[in-house]
């Protein structure tokens, strides 16, 4: 046996073999082509006008306080933040903090087996110890429950 061309083999005088490379050169090079143009382009897309601010002497806006947390669990005993208070101490208590500071929030957890007078009660003297700006908290929307055939 003679050698003969590449591929051959098998009796044929030429056989095919197919190539099982991919080239990715091109690809690479067209991925670099756009990390340049993306790198260019983004610092130029920046949304404003342009305008040379002024300078001025006011202090700094400090990091935002943390918010008065008033708790009622079920059994109705009011805690501030974590500490449980007695029921004459919650007024005073809340009448010093809002002296140290009258713009604090002040945020109101009942929990949901509560009534609802209780409640009023706990926010009643929140404000009269001061203060004006008072959230309740409440979790967020369950998902809505659907029956089996579809119906709402």
């Amino acid at each position: 046996m003679g050698a003969g061309p590449v591929g051959a083999g098998s009796g044929d005088e030429f056989s095919y073999r197919p190539v099982a490379e991919i080239n990715v050169t091109p690809f690479i090079d067209v991925m670099l082509v756009l990390l340049v143009i993306f790198m260019v382009a983004t610092p130029l897309m920046t949304v404003g006008v342009p305008v040379q601010l002024p300078k001025t002497a006011a202090q700094k806006v400090g990091q935002p306080r943390q918010p008065v947390v008033v708790s009622v669990d079920r059994d109705g005993r009011v805690f501030l933040r974590s500490e449980e208070m007695a029921p004459g101490d919650v007024a005073p208590r809340l009448a010093a903090i809002a002296g140290e500071d009258p713009d604090a929030v002040v945020h109101v957890r009942g929990d949901r087996a509560l009534s609802y007078g209780r409640v009023m009660e706990v926010m009643g003297q929140v404000s009269q110890a001061g203060f004006t700006r008072v959230s309740l908290i409440a979790d967020g929307p369950a998902a809505p429950v659907r029956a089996p055939d579809g119906a709402p």
